[in-house]
């Protein structure tokens, strides 16, 4: 499990030009961020949006957001922006934060899930930047994963996910954030929550006010389904007594466990009882977030062995991962 990140070295010249000449081929590449990886396309070339949809098995109304180069102006794909989004928009990009905003006429509806919105992202991630201001343009980049299943948060993930489906992956080390982006609804008269991530709503608010909290009338945005983010084994959250209470009681039937510890320890698969498998994340959520998604996807073994996962506190700094881990249990057992 990474508990740190290292600044990833700069794609090498071939490295780049293979996959800028792939996009611009209407082909998809694997593209690493700073939340989770993305699978990137030509966000001008509907038939390679289309190719990702494919690819992913994702439903074809469910939107995809599309990820700007630095200096990138949001009137490129953004008919209408308000003063609380550019003000939004100055003080988080790039970074974790994705804006729901009108979109222009030639924005096509292979984006946008065929609404008249249109999400928007500039990351952080250098490599990511880097293949942005090299290929010239906005890329559609939904999370790098079958869809439904857990987030990628390293190379080796979506490599795992595609195979040889998807032979282009940058490899830009592990996820900074580990879970996807902070989504704001800009459409309308103020801005809305739609997706809460690991910029918080109180960094944001301070920036344009108080969120409307009437998200009845939103636009639909990634990552707003009821199951998502889910393991194929089947996943519950429990206290940490009953995470104790079941392991007492767990006999000689398997199941992973994934619990808090106020310390970065890591229990390693194979070292915990017969029959049982364990991973411990810190007790903080950003280095939490971090780890999550490479947990369960260690835990998740496919088969019908649960996965109990101690719940994180009720607090507003875990928000966004109660958001996650409650889609991915809803999902989970299903694949």
């Amino acid at each position: 499990m990474n508990t740190s990140t290292p600044a990833p070295a700069p794609l090498a010249a071939a490295t780049l030009d293979a996959a800028v000449a792939a996009l611009r081929a209407g082909k998809p590449v694997g593209m690493p961020t700073e939340t989770v990886y993305g699978l990137a396309a030509d966000a001008r070339n509907p038939e390679a949006v289309a190719r990702i949809f494919a690819l992913k098995g994702r439903p074809l109304d469910h939107p995809v957001i599309v990820h700007l180069p630095a200096g990138a102006a949001l009137h490129d794909y953004a008919s209408e922006v308000p003063a609380f989004a550019e003000a939004l928009a100055k003080t988080f990009w790039p970074g974790p934060l994705t804006l729901i905003l009108r979109r222009q006429p030639w924005v096509s509806d292979a984006i946008t899930g065929g609404q008249d919105t249109v999400g928007l992202r500039m990351p952080a991630h250098p490599v990511a930047q880097q293949l942005l201001v090299a290929f010239g343009g906005g890329l559609a980049a939904p999370s790098a994963n079958r869809f439904g299943h857990i987030s990628p948060t390293t190379a080796t993930h979506v490599r795992d996910e595609f195979g040889s489906d998807l032979p282009i992956v940058l490899d830009g080390g592990p996820c900074a954030i580990g879970i996807e982006s902070t989504i704001v609804d800009c459409s309308g008269a103020r801005p809305r929550l739609l997706r809460p991530g690991m910029l918080s709503v109180d960094a944001i608010e301070r920036v344009v006010g108080q969120l409307d909290g009437d998200t009845q009338l939103a636009p639909r945005a990634s990552g707003m389904l009821e199951k998502h983010y889910a393991p194929r084994a089947p996943l519950r959250l429990v206290s940490r007594a009953e995470l104790e209470r079941a392991e007492l009681e767990r006999g000689d039937r398997e199941h992973g466990e994934l619990a808090r510890t106020p310390h970065a320890r890591v229990i390693a698969l194979g070292s915990m009882p017969a029959g049982c498998s364990g991973v411990v994340l810190p007790d903080d959520p950003d280095r939490y977030a971090r780890g999550l998604y490479e947990a369960l996807r260690a835990l998740d073994h496919g088969g019908d062995a649960p996965i109990l996962l101690e719940s994180p506190p009720r607090t507003p700094s875990w928000l966004a991962i109660h958001d996650r881990l409650g889609r991915a249990a809803a999902g989970s057992g299903e694949h």
